[in-house]
């Protein structure tokens, strides 16, 4: 029988451990927002390079991946049939205004150059995808950045929906447009699940209002019979994806997430995850660059300025349910309280492209093509009677 001093001791001792523990997770602390698709075959994340299991080691160590060698060679411009998705090209922005363009579906150069022939005045053009991502997309953005230098059109746009589709085309048109300058828009009513997300981690810069989700990597050409060399194929196609993210500037964390999300559901990325993986806004990896171009082109002060604006831009102008055009116009009056588009580096400006297919003329002392601009510490608050433009500017 236990004396009332040591059993006052033991309780107390009981209640000190049951406080230390930490407090269950509420119910909708570890929900995350999923849908069923019909078929992941049909978009998804599909694999089918192939892959040496045998030369796979046994022990859980990650292969070192090389980054692969830029290779040149002279681009076939034998005429493609597109089938597994169209696109259309556009010199404007304004998509709600002035449509998408007329739709293309044959790949020459004749045509390419003909649509995109009145966006060289201007220097910016918007191409608009629907469809899978497959080699045929890879030859779209091979013969459409051929053209744009060309033309000496460096303002570029991707307006991307798609379900997804080759892991491997995926990250090779990547690679692509990591190289060749894309701002990245998925816009309300449109999406990018599953292999598109390496798409949009490619871009300079990103604009996002409709959906982006993940899933599981399918090995449609696996010659496994057992989960232990499904596995192994898997873990050497994850391996190729992690090092094409992280020399695309997005976290890695992004394929450890895809292999735990059976690919028949999608897992939907929050705007903060979004940003947290650095699949929104900046590109991270493009901006150490472009902060070391701009210091010695634009100057200290821009390179401030410009930093202050992508913070705010952040903060004030990404609220939910806003759509792309919405979005856009709230950033365009957000950048003149930051001194943009800046007198001695217009085209270096956030946003410039808009700017571009607006025919916006930036003039000494301040003058612009649609008048007077009122002059604005580059630190000020936005004006609280601001007024939000289209997104043409």
């Amino acid at each position: 029988m236990l004396s009332q001093p040591l059993k006052a001791c033991l309780l107390l001792s009981m209640l000190m451990l049951a406080a230390c523990r930490p407090a269950a997770p509420g119910p909708d602390s570890l929900m995350v927002e999923t849908e069923e698709v019909e078929s992941a075959a049909d978009g998804g994340a599909v694999s089918m390079a192939p892959v040496d299991a045998e030369a796979i080691q046994e022990q859980d160590v990650a292969v070192p991946v090389p980054e692969p060698e830029p290779v040149e060679e002279a681009l076939d411009w034998t005429p493609i049939q597109m089938q597994e998705g169209r696109f259309s090209i556009s010199c404007e922005l304004d998509y709600a205004a002035a449509g998408d363009g007329e739709p293309m579906d044959v790949l020459d150069h004749d045509s390419l150059t003909a649509a995109m022939g009145p966006c060289a005045e201007r220097g910016v053009m918007r191409l608009r995808y629907e469809g899978r991502l497959t080699g045929e997309f890879t030859d779209l953005i091979e013969r459409v950045i051929a053209v744009a230098d060309e033309l000496h059109i460096d303002k570029r746009v991707l307006d991307l929906d798609s379900a997804g589709g080759q892991v491997e085309d995926s990250m090779e048109a990547g690679d692509l447009i990591a190289e060749s300058g894309w701002a990245i828009w998925v816009r309300e009513g449109s999406l990018c699940h599953s292999s598109c997300v390496f798409i949009l981690s490619a871009g300079d810069s990103r604009l996002i209002t409709g959906r982006v989700g993940i899933h599981r990597i399918i090995r449609m050409s696996s010659t496994a019979t057992t989960r232990r060399e499904l596995n192994a194929e898997l873990r050497t196609v994850y391996d190729r994806v992690k090092a094409y993210l992280e020399r695309n500037g997005a976290a890695v964390a992004v394929a450890d997430m895809m292999m735990v999300v059976p690919n028949r559901n999608l897992r939907l990325l929050t705007s903060d995850e979004l940003q947290r993986y650095g699949l929104d806004g900046v590109n991270p990896a493009q901006d150490d660059l472009d902060r070391l171009r701009l210091m010695r082109k634009c100057g200290e002060d821009f390179v401030r300025r410009r930093d202050s604006f992508v913070r705010a831009f952040d903060t004030r102008c990404k609220v939910p349910g806003t759509d792309l055009e919405e979005l856009s116009a709230c950033g365009l009056d957000l950048r003149s309280n930051y001194g943009f588009p800046d007198e001695a580096c217009p085209a270096e400006s956030p946003l410039s492209e808009f700017d571009l297919a607006a025919d916006f003329v930036f003039a000494p002392g301040g003058d612009t093509a649609r008048g007077e601009a009122d002059e604005v510490p580059p630190d000020a608050e936005p004006r609280p009677d601001t007024t939000s433009g289209d997104a043409s500017g």
